[in-house]
């Protein structure tokens, strides 16, 4: 469809960069995010997630209860242009609870940047992302933020990432003093110190620098701050290795930087190291093998699903992460889950909830279709016809259930339709029992039972009422032969739930019941996660 000769798709593909921000709750995320976008010209003023009841919200949190509670709970995309580069960023919810769509949002990009709250260090949850990005290979570069508040002493922060993450730390930045005595950073490669200048809201900015940790100037200004800093940079710089960005690439080194994000502080030294030494789109691996980014047909994979972004028009977004070749608004693709052809013809990029319709995109990009159903969590589309599934975007077993009842028995059909969008978004798992009308959920935290109720009730219209229930345990079932996969529905059938995807659970009140049923049906397979309906992954 396309004119584009290979060497030109490839140098197209190489200036993308794909990356997702991680962190724990309060880390300073959100506001890191909005600040990139500044640097890069996207915005021209930043919002203050503290500001919760003020007009301007995160330019990131779109979703009302994030507004009320000053909490990230969805995954936000941004595209913008800087030094050439086409960056594709992903903001994810750092609250625990939303982990599986924290997730599915790794899989689609080609790199991290870790956000650390310098007074608290790499916490629970930091971990448990770094985790997903590690069994995926994903690089990491790693911000220390808010070193204009009282914070752990570097060096104890630089031990901690190396001790809990197992990879070398190699700072690009080194802070000078913190809190109220922060007077700036010293840039190791240009051997150079950047003064700090509290409460700067806007990018563009005059900046002062002052060359060497010898500087005169600096000596007088900074005194006992900067000879602490040059004590703790001569011990860093004789302990650590040089950077290497092979190493980095392999996940076996991060660059550190520090700064201060709500100040604008050390967010340009972050964004050029994400052009520099972030990786252009890679590889992504399908049932098939692996698919080059430079391969010569469009391929691409849903890795999310909002609906209600703009509850003006009760739209429905599918995201997709394009894997190979180019995409061209109009062009014939082919759902490879279904075989049914589409043609998209109103695409759309994103700057947050600001959006603009898109003429063409590359591997890396991340592009959204408004539909009104049709595609799933983790469907391929393909140009032309030739089978193709790509893997790695798994759902989890739930760990905690509740049901679901509506308030208003006239508002029923709104809550099936209210709940099927949000199962297919992920949000939260719905299962439909096969022996109750009560419609059950599955999470795995709290917070999102009260997010559902939420959504349901100002973007559906319906009040719904949570209620406890029995069951703590589920697992996806599959067999080779389906007349046992009948027998097993047929004799379990007040523990059989389907899923949004229609894909076969059950469901226990305890892990023992779990296994009392697994062992009396050993031609039964039992899954603690699945794809889509159609390829079940890890057995329990």
């Amino acid at each position: 469809m396309s004119d584009l000769t290979q060497s030109e798709l490839r140098e197209r593909v190489a200036q993308r960069r794909t990356f997702a921000i991680i962190s724990h709750p309060d880390a300073g995320k959100t506001t890191l995010t909005e600040k990139l976008l500044l640097f890069a010209g996207a915005i021209q003023i930043a919002g203050s997630v503290k500001a919760r009841k003020a007009s301007r919200h995160a330019t990131s949190d779109w979703m009302e209860i994030e507004k009320q509670r000053g909490i990230s709970v969805a995954s936000s995309v941004m595209q913008m242009e800087y030094r050439d580069k086409v960056v594709n960023l992903l903001d994810t919810p750092g609250h625990q609870d939303f982990s599986e769509d924290t997730y599915r949002v790794l899989t689609a990009v080609d790199a991290a940047l870790m956000v650390i709250d310098a007074a608290n260090g790499v916490e629970a949850q930091t971990l448990r992302l770094l985790e997903v990005c590690r069994s995926r290979g994903t690089p990491i570069i790693t911000f220390i933020n808010k070193l204009d508040r009282e914070v752990r002493e570097p060096l104890d922060l630089i031990d901690e990432i190396e001790r809990t993450l197992g990879m070398a730390a190699v700072p690009f930045s080194w802070p000078i003093g913190m809190g109220k005595r922060f007077h700036g950073v010293y840039d190791l490669a240009q051997d150079r110190i950047r003064v700090f200048k509290p409460g700067e809201d806007r990018a563009g900015g005059n900046e002062e620098i002052l060359e060497g940790l010898d500087n005169a100037a600096a000596v007088e200004r900074f005194g006992a701050e900067l000879e602490h800093a040059r004590h703790d940079i001569e011990l860093v710089q004789a302990a650590t290795p040089n950077f290497s960005r092979d190493d980095f690439l392999a996940g076996k080194q991060t660059p550190v930087f520090f700064g201060s994000a709500i100040n604008n502080f050390g967010v340009r030294e972050v964004l050029d190291a994400l052009v520099d030494i972030a990786p252009p789109p890679q590889a992504r691996l399908a049932v098939q093998g692996p698919v080059e980014p430079d391969r010569a047909k469009f391929s691409g994979v849903v890795f999310k699903i909002q609906a209600n972004m703009d509850p003006a028009h009760r739209d429905r977004v599918v995201f997709i992460r394009v894997c190979s070749g180019r995409f061209e608004r109009g062009m014939r693709l082919t759902v490879q889950r279904t075989g049914k052809e589409m043609r998209p013809n109103n695409v759309v990029s994103f700057l947050s909830q600001r959006r603009e319709l898109l003429d063409e995109a590359y591997a890396g990009d991340i592009i959204g279709i408004p539909t009104h159903g049709g595609l799933q969590l983790g469907d391929t589309l393909t140009e032309g016809a030739e089978p193709l599934q790509f893997t790695g975007l798994p759902f989890f077993a739930p760990e905690i259930f509740r049901g679901i009842e509506v308030v208003n028995p006239l508002k029923t059909k709104q809550l099936r339709t209210g709940l099927m969008q949000l199962g297919e978004e992920g949000a939260i798992q719905v299962f439909r029992p096969l022996r109750s009308t009560i419609l059950l959920l599955g999470a795995v935290g709290a917070l999102q039972f009260e997010v559902a109720a939420h959504r349901l009730k100002h973007e559906y219209g319906v009040e719904a009422r949570i209620i406890q229930s029995s069951y703590t345990c589920a697992r996806w079932v599959s067999a080779d032969d389906p007349a046992e996969l009948d027998r097993f529905v047929d004799g379990n059938a007040g523990r059989i739930a389907y899923d949004a995807a229609d894909a076969v659970a059950v469901l226990t009140a305890t892990a023992y019941e779990m296994k009392v049923v697994q062992d009396m049906w050993p031609k039964i397979r039992f899954h603690v996660q699945r794809e889509h309906a159609g390829l079940v992954l890890e057995s329990a």
